[in-house]
C-alpha cells in the first residue's frame, strides 16, 4: 500500500515538472467542455494507455518498443488532424474531408457551435496522448520501474504503473478545472471563444511538432531532474519511514544490568524499531566468509549494505563502509554487503569477485542474485543501510548517498545499547579518489541514463532507435541531456553492442564527472577506445580509466570514469569512438 501512495503522489507531482508541459495543449483543448463526458473520458484514455504502455516496456520485448513507435506516430497524426480542426474546420476539410471529420468530431462534435463532446471521441483523444506522454524519470518513476525490472510481470507492477498515471491525471483534472473556468470567465467578458479555440488549436500543433523533434525528451527532462526530483525524494523518504513502526524499545537495555556495586543505568539508544530483521538464508554464494545467519550474528551490531557494482552511488559509499568495517569491527560491528545485481552482467559471481577485490572490500558479502534479501528487507534502492540491534531489530536505515554522520552516529549508539565501553568519537573521513570520490551535486546538471531500449531517454541520433536489430546510426550535436549512436549498433534492452569497428556515441552533458558502464563482448577481448570533448583530447580533464589523450581500453564489464573535469565545470559534449568491434555500453553516470 505504501508504494502505491508513492506512485500516486509521484504522478501528482508530475505536473510540476516541464516534461508535462508537450501533452498541455492537449488536455486544455478540453477546457470548458462537460466534465464526465469530455474531461474524465480523457484523463482516463490517457492514464490507462500510459500504464499499459509502460508495463508492456519494463517487461516486454522488443516488439513492444517496436509497437509503441508506431503508436506515437498515429498518435501525432491523429492529433495533429484534431489540432488543424480547431483552428480552421474549413480548412482542414479542403485536405482531407473523411479524416478531418473525424478530427473535428474528436475536437467537438464536428466542431458545431453548442455541440456536445462524445465520450468516445474523448476516450480516443486520452489514448493517443497517453502514447505521446513521457514522463522525465525522477525518483519515484525510477524506484517504479526498477521493481518492475527486478520483480517480473505481475499485478503489483501494473498497480503501480496505473497508480502513478492516476495521479499525473488527478493534477491535469485540477488544473483543467480551474482552466476551464478561467476559459469560461474570458468567454463572457471578451467574447472570442473562437479566437480561443484557434489558439488552443495552434498550441496542440506545437504541442505535436515538439513531440515529433523529441524535444519533450531532451530540453524539458534536464530542466526536470533540477526541478522536481528533490520533492520526489523527500516523498520516497518520509513515506519509507512512515511505513516502519515508531515505538521506542523500553526494553533495549534489560539484559544489561549494571555491574555489582555500579549505580551506572546501562545505556538505551533513542533509535526506533522498525522491526525484526530478515534473515540472510537468501543468497546464491558468499564471499570472503561462510554463510551468517541470524543466530550467529545475535549479539553483534550488524550493518546490511545493499549494493551493485556498477552503480555510481554505491561506489561513492564503499570508502565510508570499508571504513567503519575497519574502525569498529573489533567493538562488536559486523559489516555484510548484500549484493543484488541492476544487470545481468552484475549476476556473474566471478565479476563480483574481482569487483571486491577492485574495491579492496574485505568484509562479508552475499551474492542475491535471486532478490531473496532483497525483498525480505522490502529494499527498493542501491545503495541501501540497515542497522540491526543485537537482538535482530532493525533500528536504523538510509538510502542513497550521504548521511554518513548520522549513520556512523547510529553504530556508535547501537554499540553502545549492545554493551561496547568503546565513547563517542569523530566520525571517518575516508579518503576517496577516481570514481569513489563525492559527487558535485552543486553543478550536477546530468542523471543518470540509460542505453538499452528499455529505459533510454535523450536519444538524439538522425535514426530512431530499432530494438534488437543491427541498424547504421549517426548523430550530429545533440542538446544538453541528449545522447546518439554512431556506426552500426544493436541495441538491446540493457546496452547497446556496437557490431562494426569504429562506432561511437555522443552525449552533451552537464557535470563534473562522466562515467559510463562498459563490457567487452562474450569472448571477453578487450576493446580499445578514444575520448574526446568538444571535439579534442581531453589533457586534464580526462577520468580514472583514460589518460590525457583519451585512450582506454574495455578489459571487463564495469563502471569506466571517462571525466573528471579540472577546471570550470560547464557543459560539454563528449564522445566516444571504439577502435574495435564488440564492445556493450548499458549507463551513463554522472558526479
Amino acid at each position: 500500500m505504501t508504494l502505491l501512495v508513492i506512485a500516486y503522489l509521484g504522478g501528482v507531482l508530475t505536473i510540476l515538472s516541464p516534461c508535462i508541459l508537450p501533452i498541455l495543449p492537449f488536455v486544455f483543448a478540453r477546457a470548458g467542455q462537460p466534465f464526465l463526458r469530455s474531461t474524465l473520458p480523457l484523463l482516463v484514455g490517457m492514464a490507462a494507455t500510459f500504464s499499459a504502455v509502460a508495463t508492456l516496456a519494463a517487461l516486454g520485448g522488443s516488439w513492444a518498443i517496436n509497437a509503441n513507435e508506431y503508436g506515437r506516430l498515429a498518435a501525432l497524426a491523429l492529433l495533429a488532424v484534431f489540432g488543424v480542426g480547431l483552428i480552421s474546420p474549413r480548412a482542414a476539410s479542403v485536405i482531407s474531408r473523411p479524416v478531418v471529420e473525424l478530427g473535428n468530431r474528436l475536437a467537438n462534435a464536428a466542431g458545431k457551435p453548442g455541440a456536445v463532446p462524445t465520450v468516445v471521441g474523448s476516450l480516443m483523444l486520452g489514448i493517443a496522448t497517453g502514447l505521446l506522454w513521457a514522463p522525465c524519470a525522477g525518483p519515484i518513476l525510477g524506484l517504479v520501474l526498477t521493481g518492475a525490472a527486478l520483480k517480473g510481470a505481475n499485478l503489483g507492477t501494473s498497480l503501480l504503473l496505473a497508480a502513478y498515471a492516476t495521479g499525473a491525471a488527478t493534477s491535469l483534472a485540477v488544473a483543467l478545472l480551474v482552466g476551464s473556468r478561467v476559459f469560461a470567465a474570458m468567454k463572457r467578458s471578451l467574447g472570442f471563444s473562437e479566437r480561443i479555440r484557434q489558439g488552443l488549436g495552434a498550441a496542440v500543433l506545437a504541442g505535436v511538432a515538439v513531440i515529433a523533434l523529441g524535444l519533450d525528451t531532451g530540453f524539458l527532462s534536464q530542466l526536470s531532474y533540477a526541478s522536481t526530483a528533490s520533492f520526489e525524494q523527500q516523498v520516497l523518504d518520509r513515506l519509507h519511514t512512515a511505513k516502519a513502526p515508531e515505538q521506542k524499545i523500553a526494553t533495549a537495555g534489560e539484559a544489561d544490568a549494571p555491574a555489582a556495586g555500579s549505580s551506572a543505568a546501562p545505556f538505551r539508544s533513542e533509535l526506533p524499531a522498525e522491526g525484526r530483521a530478515p534473515s540472510l538464508d537468501g543468497a546464491v554464494e558468499w564471499l570472503n566468509s561462510p554463510p551468517l545467519t541470524r543466530e550467529q550474528l545475535r549479539g553483534k551490531v550488524v550493518l546490511i549494505d545493499f549494493w551493485t557494482y556498477s552503480c555510481i552511488n554505491c561506489i561513492r559509499t564503499i570508502p565510508y563502509v570499508r571504513a567503519w568495517a575497519e574502525k569498529y569491527g573489533d567493538q562488536g560491528l559486523v559489516v555484510i554487503g548484500v549484493h543484488a545485481p541492476e544487470f545481468a552482467f552484475e549476476k556473474k559471481i566471478d565479476n563480483v569477485r574481482q569487483a571486491v577485490a577492485d574495491f579492496k572490500i574485505d568484509y562479508p558479502v552475499a551474492i542475491d542474485n535471486d532478490y531473496k534479501i532483497w525483498r525480505a528487507f522490502d529494499n527498493s534502492y542501491w545503495p541501501a543501510h540497515y542497522l540491526i540491534d543485537a537482538r535482530g531489530q532493525i533500528r536504523y536505515h538510509h538510502f542513497g548517498e550521504g548521511n554518513y554522520r548520522e549513520t556512523e552516529e547510529a553504530i556508535q549508539n547501537l554499540l553502545r545499547e549492545a554493551g561496547s565501553s568503546a565513547s563517542a568519537s569523530d566520525t571517518v573521513s575516508p579518503e576517496a579518489t577516481g570514481a569513489e570520490a563525492g559527487a558535485d551535486i552543486r553543478h550536477m546538471l546530468s542523471g543518470e541514463t540509460y542505453i538499452g531500449y528499455r529505459q533510454a531517454q535523450g536519444f538524439a541520433s538522425n535514426e530512431t532507435m530499432r530494438a534488437d536489430t543491427p541498424r547504421d546510426y549517426s548523430v550530429k550535436t545533440p542538446s544538453l541531456n541528449e545522447w546518439g549512436l554512431s556506426g552500426k549498433w544493436t541495441v538491446g534492452a540493457e546496452a547497446a553492442t556496437l557490431d562494426m569497428a569504429n562506432g561511437g556515441i555522443t552525449y552533451r552533458f552537464s557535470a563534473r564527472d562522466l562515467h559510463l558502464v562498459l563490457g567487452p563482448d562474450g569472448a571477453g577481448k578487450p576493446v580499445r577506445f578514444q575520448v574526446s570533448i568538444d571535439g579534442h583530447p581531453p589533457g586534464a580533464d580526462h577520468g580514472a580509466d583514460t589518460d590525457a589523450d583519451g585512450n582506454g581500453v574495455v578489459t571487463s564489464t564495469r563502471l569506466y570514469q571517462l571525466v573528471r573535469q579540472s577546471g570550470t565545470v560547464e557543459a560539454r559534449t563528449f564522445a566516444i569512438r571504439f577502435l574495435d568491434p564488440g564492445v556493450k555500453a548499458y549507463a551513463f553516470t554522472f558526479g
